[in-house]
């Protein structure tokens, strides 16, 4: 097969340097069906799996295809719960990082005051679900009379949820010379009407040469009773020994019962489920894409939004009770091209929950023997060596981009009447630096925050302290976050 790259797309220097440090290097599938009709401002519907890539397909075109010197957004994006409205904005972000793309997401659950302020911000790109967006647009607090482009991601999920309503409400606002595009794994009728009411002669993409789940992920069944299932996964993770394992319940009772224990037996494991504080999701969604534990126990919570390269195995505890759950929640695995590995248990009275599944994704899955106790003996030295040690995330793509970047805290703002342009000029004189080392750019009422790009945050952190900006002496410290 010829292997296409990224260069075809004559895109901007900016965002192929992103690409290089991000390891981009050949577009997936999706990306090249959709990256070229995207470039044409082409309406789109995409049928794609989840972990096909599909976030990079519309935010690499999108990210290059916006003015940076206009101040309100020209992009929305639409997506059904508050994890993967962060996700997406990590994604864009870190594709449009040295174009100075300015993403944020919008959601319930957070003070609506802390997001009203930072949507008076020049922002590029506004990320959120359908609740809280709508929230903003009726307030009169998010700008839309200059979006050129609304994606509609996962948008069978948003029927699931109930969201449809409000997704009409908010494309009822916006201005209707713009590009849809919608992404879904499956296409019910809902989202067929949908398309048909609001899009111009789309352009249909479907990703199918996987199947419903990608052959890069190993399905397995384990029988067992529901007393045995704490043994079982026991003994499975002592002989799979997973470099990181997401291991999914169908209630968050399941899941505290099951973190208890694990964490009783010394795994090095977190949890996750609706019943946390929004803030305590995140930090544990943080905490397992850095690698700071192995093993997570979570909900469906945690089956969309959870975009880590390298969980090596999903553990269904529970099976699943509706068949697309099975691909959202395998489909964390065998991503990016990496081999992975999905195993579920099932109790003898759950076999209608397994024909679905089967019917749903076109093949029977094997059905293995649970380990036997040779094999556990043996594999257990192995396994309590790893629980000691730290996981390595070998593909954290954050983390990559941000290696050279440091955020600048400045003790002045729009009340000193400063404004970006004064901030470039000043620190583009100093010595050794360009407007090219210059990120991000936030400036709230009383402080200012500048991203300093190519390892040269120290240098003009030490330069700043004696010069002043506009004729005034500011503060200036490392940001802490």
């Amino acid at each position: 097969m010829n292997e296409k790259s990224f260069e075809e797309y004559h895109l901007s220097a900016e965002i192929k340097r992103a690409l290089n440090v991000l390891k981009y290097e050949n577009p997936t599938e999706v990306q090249t069906k959709v990256i070229p009709l995207a470039l044409e401002n082409q309406d789109l519907v995409v049928k794609s799996q989840t972990g096909s890539g599909k976030t990079a397909s519309f935010g690499i075109p999108i990210c290059h295809m916006i003015e940076w010197e206009e101040k309100s957004p020209q992009v929305l994006v639409l997506t059904p719960t508050r994890e993967l409205a962060v996700q997406v904005r990590e994604d864009i972000t870190n594709i449009g990082r040295f174009k100075r793309i300015k993403a944020m997401a919008v959601y319930g659950k957070e003070p609506f005051s802390k997001q009203k302020e930072e949507l008076k911000q020049k922002t590029h790109v506004v990320v959120g679900t359908p609740g809280r967006v709508k929230d903003h647009i009726e307030r009169e607090t998010l700008e839309i009379h200059k979006i050129k482009y609304l994606v509609i991601d996962e948008a069978d999920e948003m029927l699931n949820m109930g969201f449809i309503d409000d997704v009409e409400a908010i494309i009822n606002e916006l201005p209707s010379e713009r590009v849809t595009m919608v992404f879904s794994a499956t296409l019910p009728k809902d989202v067929e009407n949908l398309c048909h009411k609001y899009m111009k002669n789309p352009a249909h993409v479907e990703i199918e040469s996987t199947g419903v789940t990608t052959d890069t992920i190993e399905h397995r069944i384990i029988e067992v009773k529901e007393d045995d299932k704490l043994s079982l996964l026991k003994d499975v993770t002592v002989v799979e020994n997973p470099e990181s394992c997401i291991i999914f319940c169908n209630t968050k009772e399941h899941v505290d019962f099951l973190y208890t224990e694990l964490e009783k037996a010394n795994y090095s494991c977190e949890r996750l489920h609706g019943g946390l504080e929004q803030e305590d999701r995140f930090a544990v969604m943080d905490g397992f894409k850095m690698g700071n534990f192995r093993y997570l126990v979570a909900t469906d919570v945690a089956a969309r939004g959870i975009d880590i390269d390298n969980v090596s195995l999903i553990l269904n505890y529970d099976i699943p009770m509706e068949k697309e759950s099975y691909v959202h929640r395998t489909g964390r695995t065998g991503r990016a091209g990496n081999q992975g590995k999905a195993m579920t248990f099932t109790t003898p009275h759950e076999g209608k929950y397994l024909k679905a599944i089967e019917k749903y994704i076109g093949f029977e899955i094997p059905v293995m023997e649970a380990p036997s106790q040779q094999a556990v003996t043996a594999g257990r030295a192995a396994f309590e060596e790893k629980m000691t040690g730290l996981r390595v995330v070998r593909n954290n793509k954050t983390a990559r981009i941000n290696k050279d970047i440091m955020k600048l805290h400045f003790s002045g703002g729009k009340k000193k009447k400063l404004r970006a342009v004064d901030f470039v000029g000043t620190i583009a004189n100093i010595p050794g630096v360009t407007a090219e080392d210059i990120g991000i750019i936030t400036i709230q009422d009383n402080l200012s925050y500048v991203d300093i790009l190519n390892g040269k945050g120290s240098l003009v952190l030490q330069a700043m302290e004696n010069t002043k900006i506009k004729g005034k002496k500011l503060k200036v410290s490392k940001a802490i976050k």
